[in-house]
């Protein structure tokens, strides 16, 4: 065992203490880990989207002060009881999600949406007695998304823990921890383009070149990229997108448009903005009798789906996902293993570096639609 093992940790952490405002480098104590939960030293961390939407205190009940992050990787440092899979060292990235293994979720091979450890927004606590394990002082620090990745060693439960490939670069496959992975999971698991097949993805940040990539993993003849914003159609090249729509050049719909390149719809698509009229447009742009629009975006809270009844009497198939439909702990240590085996590539999604002291430029960066991924390293 560690020689901190059952001990308090004396850390940095990047604590947010008000919505919106800077975060701030704090020294905070972390408590060691109770029942089934694992304190994991982050190595490095980066940012994605759901961090700042929930600093921004946009569409959920605001908590705080708080450690944000949730895409990682680290090494577990000590197991608390009843841990058995996971031991000091293992090589480990962090979910938002989790994976208990004895749910009916857990249990059937089509669900992964765990009924512990499902992600929750409003929690900032752990499950086993509602406490945070962080604190400045003896005030709580809360957690986010069971993760709290923005600290130098965090406690985690042990099912959103995914034991990976000791070889891997921690600072490279990180980032398979949220969107990279759900992107990808969608084509691949969800939408499952057939060789030689059509495919549109609308949305062309992380989490949609990731489906384009999954989209060109799969081997699909056409991937049709479409987003607003021009200036993301080079970048999305690298990700075998093969053309580009901008609805904005148009004058009617864009799943028209997309209808008529493709002599009567797609064969897959997956809509990653969350906006409620993308959504639409990918379920309507696919081809009718197998059409599959597969939708990875989280919409606003009051957003309604519509579309005409006949639209899915004429055999499209409308599917959601989750995460990819990945398993945390059963398959992420897969997805890694195809990052090894050079079948895919994730250094083309990290566009920026910088500092666990500088963690603020990431947001910059973020705020700003500068780059895709930004590392954080945790060693200064």
């Amino acid at each position: 065992m560690s020689s901190t093992a059952g001990q308090v940790i004396r850390c940095r952490a990047a604590v947010a203490w008000e919505a919106g405002k800077p975060l701030v480098i704090e020294e905070v104590e972390v408590a060691p880990p109770q029942t089934n939960e694992v304190r994991v030293k982050i190595l490095f961390t980066s940012l994605c989207h759901t961090d700042v939407y929930f600093w921004e205190a946009k569409g959920q009940n605001p908590l705080f002060p708080r450690i944000y992050g949730h895409e990682a990787g680290g090494i577990v440092e000590s197991v608390g009881e009843g841990v058995t899979d996971l031991k000091p060292g293992d090589h480990v990235l962090p979910v938002f999600t989790g994976e208990c293994k004895e749910c009916a979720h857990c249990k059937s091979e089509e669900s992964n949406m765990c009924d512990l450890l499902r992600i929750n927004t409003d929690r900032g606590v752990m499950l086993n007695d509602g406490k945070s394990r962080f604190s400045i002082n003896g005030r709580p620090i809360y957690h986010f998304v069971g993760t709290s990745t923005f600290s130098e060693y965090t406690v985690i439960h042990v099912g959103c823990l995914a034991k990976i490939n000791p070889l891997a670069p921690l600072d490279k496959v990180c980032v398979l921890s949220c969107g990279i992975s759900t992107g990808l999971g969608a084509t691949l698991n969800v939408a499952k383009p057939a060789k030689g097949s059509t495919v549109a993805v609308f949305g062309l940040g992380a989490v949609g070149l990731a489906a384009a990539e999954g989209a060109r993993i799969a081997g699909a003849s056409r991937i049709i990229g479409v987003d607003l914003n021009s200036n993301r159609f080079k970048e999305a090249k690298k990700f075998g997108a093969t053309e580009f729509v901008n609805p904005k050049d148009y004058n009617k719909p864009v799943q028209e448009v997309i209808a008529e390149m493709t002599n009567g719809g797609v064969d897959r698509s997956v809509e990653c903005t969350g906006n409620i009229d993308a959504m639409i447009s990918a379920f309507e742009c696919v081809h009718d009798g197998w059409g599959v629009a597969v939708l990875v975006g989280v919409p606003h809270k009051d957003a309604v789906f519509k579309t005409h009844p006949m639209n899915l009497l004429n055999e499209r198939t409308l599917k959601g996902t989750f995460f990819g439909n990945y398993k945390p702990r059963s398959d992420l240590p897969s997805v890694v293993e195809k990052y090894m085996s050079k079948e895919l590539e994730v250094e083309k999604f990290i566009t920026h570096t910088v500092p666990f002291s500088e963690i603020n430029k990431a947001f910059e960066y973020m705020l700003r639609g500068e780059g895709l991924r930004c590392i954080i390293r945790m060693e200064e």
